[in-house]
């Protein structure tokens, strides 16, 4: 059986590192109820203004799940941010990878647009977090 190598370079980390404050930046606004209102009236005025379609209105179950999703990515920032490894990297890209594929789903079924912009960046940092993963796979496994 083969297992995977974990990225070496100091720059895996910093990666990993960058995409934690990305989170922390993103997300911070979600994680109560008073700063989600005020983040979704943002997006939703955002979204009316660039013809991208308007948010649905908030309820109280939409922000819920905003808040726990919210909270949630703040408590795993900060893990990434003070103690940055290898393997926290491959689970935030398997992460990210779960997140893109809900967010295409909504933009399917008729989500506003604008949550293309969210989309490309999980995407993007998912990518950047699993090709060096991959790599390894392809040049460095190693037999037990």
């Amino acid at each position: 059986m083969k297992r995977l190598v974990a990225p070496a370079r100091p720059a895996y980390r910093r990666l990993v590192r960058a995409s934690a404050w990305y989170d922390l930046a993103v997300t911070a606004g979600f994680a109560t109820p008073w700063t989600y209102t005020l983040v979704h009236g943002a997006l939703s005025s955002s979204a009316g203004t660039f013809g991208l379609g308007v948010l649905p209105e908030p309820d109280l179950w939409q922000t819920l799940y905003a808040n726990l999703m919210g909270s949630v990515v703040l408590v795993w920032a900060t893990l990434r941010i003070v103690r940055s490894l290898p393997l926290h990297g491959l689970f935030d890209g398997v992460a990210r990878i779960l997140f893109s594929t809900w967010m295409a789903y909504a933009l399917a079924h008729g989500a506003s647009r604008i949550l293309w912009l969210f989309l490309t960046f999980e995407v993007a940092w998912g990518v950047a977090q699993l090709v060096p993963w991959l790599r390894n796979r392809d040049t460095g496994l190693v037999a037990p």
